[in-house]
């Protein structure tokens, strides 16, 4: 099926360290056009969807914004793989390794959590626990993976701290860093690692810190893209989408 993307004038283009239109077109299409009608009838979109709709939490307009960026998102990009830091169940890592399955053969998808629920928090800035999200059952999932031959997931299993530096050295280049992780640590140490492998023009998708009950990935986000590397958004609906350019 063919998506028709919302047009937007030349005016609207890239500028600091963001694809304006781009980010328009997807979120404006989203927003108040037909995209998501579109979306509904695309064979691919369902494909994946079926495999992860049981086992998802993530809602359907960023899961739908996540499919455009890969399907529209990449041609221009180096090659990389994409990583997940916060998988819970793994629906949204079987979403996007399904579509990757069909356009990217060669592209993998690493999903990075403790698949036994959230570490320790700060009651500060966190309204999760620990322990929290703990029913990801992890088992089943690579049961799944085994029985639906999604050959291009892979799970990493344990603390961010404590895997992720090591499997990103063998990983090599990000084209996309989906953030998922709700509390301020974890989705600060993810934008950090996840930002020495980042390809030019690689994706930040931060799924849930515009959530009212996520105000630690917030502050994660302001202090570390805007203050300190001075990045300014390309997508703030469904979700905040950032770019690897100067």
């Amino acid at each position: 099926m063919t998506i028709v993307l919302p047009e937007f004038g030349e005016a609207f283009r890239r500028s600091r360290g963001r694809n304006v239109r781009a980010g328009l077109q997807r979120g404006v299409g989203l927003q108040d056009h037909n995209l998501a009608e579109q979306l509904h009838q695309d064979k691919l979109y369902n494909k994946a969807m079926e495999l992860a709709q049981n086992r998802t939490v993530l809602t359907e307009q960023n899961r739908m914004n996540l499919y455009l960026i890969l399907r529209f998102g990449f041609d221009s990009l180096a090659a990389g793989h994409i990583v997940e830091f916060g998988t819970y169940r793994g629906g949204s890592a079987l979403f996007m390794a399904a579509v990757c399955k069909e356009l990217y053969p060669d592209m993998k998808v690493y999903a990075f959590d403790t698949f036994e629920g959230m570490p320790p928090t700060d009651p500060q800035r966190d309204l999760y626990r620990a322990g929290d999200f703990g029913d990801a059952e992890f088992e089943d999932l690579l049961e799944i993976i085994e029985r639906e031959k999604i050959e291009n997931l892979h799970l990493v299993r344990g603390r961010f701290e404590d895997t992720a530096e090591d499997a990103l050295k063998n990983i090599g280049a990000v084209r996309l860093s989906h953030i998922d992780c709700d509390i301020y640590t974890a989705v600060k140490y993810s934008y950090d690692i996840s930002r020495k492998y980042m390809v030019d023009g690689g994706y930040w998708v931060f799924d849930d810190c515009l959530y009212a009950d996520c105000m630690g990935a917030m502050e994660a986000v302001e202090e570390l893209t805007i203050q300190r590397d001075g990045r300014f958004a390309e997508q703030v609906f469904p979700h905040l989408v950032y770019r690897n350019w100067p």
